[in-house]
């Protein structure tokens, strides 16, 4: 039985070509939350059409389907639009929620009036801590310590060679301020959300989510971490059947991150060498898959 204060609470999960991973998603916050809207990017996949069937009896659960891929972002804020709950918790298809977990980041969301979005502990199948759940801003700085080592000498010199992957760091046993946590497990405030602004449909895929925390936090909303939350995250679908689509998007999407909130730290010149520095690891990456592809082509014909 779900109690009155889980009705306050709306769901969204944005699906492309999960599998059965997305009703395992929904089932693991059916009640937990009082209503959920599942948002469909034109999945070709059966796994939307699936889950309509299964939870057709379930009122609190609602459907929407788009004819194209709009991106994440532009989801997420069909989602919201369509949502009633005066706390709105955006959650990836991939992702299941301890029975507890939507109520642990709603106590730590109330508890300061300056809060304005909190995240949970995301975890491998494994039990291990998944990186992106806390996390500080990969500045361009940030991101060239850490894509050149030099992340290693952050316990001699912290200021200069911070690493902004936090999990890193022991877990804190009580939840914690940080500046960015993870758009696979979010939840805000309608009323701040809505002060704010929407999800930045200008990003397709990947930095959506660091941008929306950019925002919350220079609109002077605080952004917790909340380690009682425990969120298995699978990471399927799309990531494992198109990684040089993803890793394009998310590459295009950090470029749009950095133009967007450090262009007045890095002009010109130093822009110029962050861009080219962004599109050599997009070809490495790309380089990779390539030869990886090559390899296992090569391996199947051999067998």
């Amino acid at each position: 039985m779900k109690d009155n204060i889980s009705n306050c609470f709306s769901l969204v999960v944005v699906n492309y070509n999960s599998g059965p991973l997305l009703a395992k998603c929904i089932e693991s916050a059916l009640f937990q939350v009082g209503e959920i809207l599942v948002v469909d990017n034109a999945s070709n996949d059966r796994s939307f059409d699936q889950c309509v069937r299964q939870f057709a009896d379930r009122a609190e659960v609602r459907f929407l389907r788009n004819k194209t891929n709009l991106g994440f972002a532009a989801a997420c804020n069909i989602g919201f639009a369509h949502s009633k709950g005066s706390v709105v918790l955006f959650l990836n298809p991939d992702c299941r929620l301890d029975k507890n977990a939507v109520s642990e980041m709603h106590k730590v969301l109330i508890e300061n009036p300056q809060n304005g979005m909190v995240g949970g502990l995301l975890l491998n199948v494994d039990g291990s801590e998944q990186g992106g759940g806390r996390r500080a801003v990969p500045t361009p700085w940030r991101s060239f310590v850490r894509a050149f080592g030099l992340n290693q000498f952050s316990n001699r010199w912290p200021r200069l060679f911070y690493d902004f992957h936090l999990h890193k760091q022991p877990l804190p046993e009580h939840p914690i301020d940080v500046e960015a946590i993870s758009g696979a497990c979010m939840m805000v405030k309608r009323e701040v959300a809505n002060e704010v602004g929407s999800w930045d449909e200008d990003y397709f895929l990947h930095c959506e989510d660091l941008d929306y925390c950019m925002r919350f936090r220079k609109h002077g909303w605080n952004i917790a971490f909340v380690p009682e939350a425990r969120v298995v995250h699978e990471k399927g679908g799309c990531s494992r059947a198109r990684p040089l689509f993803v890793e394009w998007h998310k590459h295009k999407g950090m470029m749009r991150f950095y133009r967007k909130f450090f262009h007045h730290q890095y002009p010109g010149v130093l822009m110029w060498l962050v861009a080219l520095g962004v599109w050599l690891r997009f070809s490495l990456v790309a380089t990779y898959y390539a030869v990886k592809r090559v390899t296992q082509t090569l391996g199947f014909k051999r067998g």
